[in-house]
């Protein structure tokens, strides 16, 4: 006697596996696109961060004044020596991070120069620098940044700028907590 076994699937098991397949979609899809948001803002910091050290240490490096250039609202960046307007790095926002904003203090400013010695100076027309940037995510009518107290919407990030030209970037979220966090903003 010869033994048959069924091949394939039966429409049951198709149907039970295609449920439980969108069910797990349904619940995954608004964490991975919350997930997505949290990126964007990241790499977007990581970027001005990295344009920062950067002039800092062209600043330095060639014994002159070099100032950065955020383009506000958008995360990109421009680098460049500050007498002659000589380019020395740039990076535009569509690069990892097109859905980012960044806002600056003083209100207004957009640039921030970095002096031979590796600290910060007024710009070169009087202006302020920049000593922070906020970035957030652009989301019209959505969720504002996460605080101390509500935990819902992208977590957005702040970079600081010391007058001595150090950098660094933190989250407004994390609040005091003992020990301190380290990703606390002061």
């Amino acid at each position: 006697m010869r033994t048959s076994y069924g091949r394939g699937f039966t429409l049951v098991e198709v149907v039970v596996v295609i449920a439980v397949l969108a069910l797990l979609l349904f619940v995954a899809v608004p964490s991975f696109a919350s997930f997505l948001q949290n990126q964007q803002i990241r790499v977007a910091g990581d970027a001005i961060v990295n344009g920062l050290q950067v002039a800092r240490a062209e600043a330095i490096r060639r014994n002159l004044s070099v100032q950065v250039a955020v383009n506000v609202p958008a995360t990109g960046w421009t680098v460049s020596e500050s007498a002659s307007g000589a380019l020395i790095q740039s990076r535009t926002h569509e690069e990892g991070s097109p859905n980012a904003i960044v806002a600056t203090t003083p209100g207004g400013a957009t640039t921030i120069t970095f002096t031979p010695l590796g600290g910060v100076t007024s710009n070169a027309d009087g202006s302020l620098p920049v000593n922070q940037f906020d970035l957030n995510f652009n989301n019209p009518g959505g969720l504002a940044c996460q605080t101390v107290a509500n935990k819902a919407g992208p977590r957005c990030l702040r970079i600081l700028v010391t007058g001595g030209g150090s950098t660094r970037m933190c989250d407004p979220a994390v609040g005091p907590t003992a020990p301190p966090d380290p990703r606390a903003c002061p």
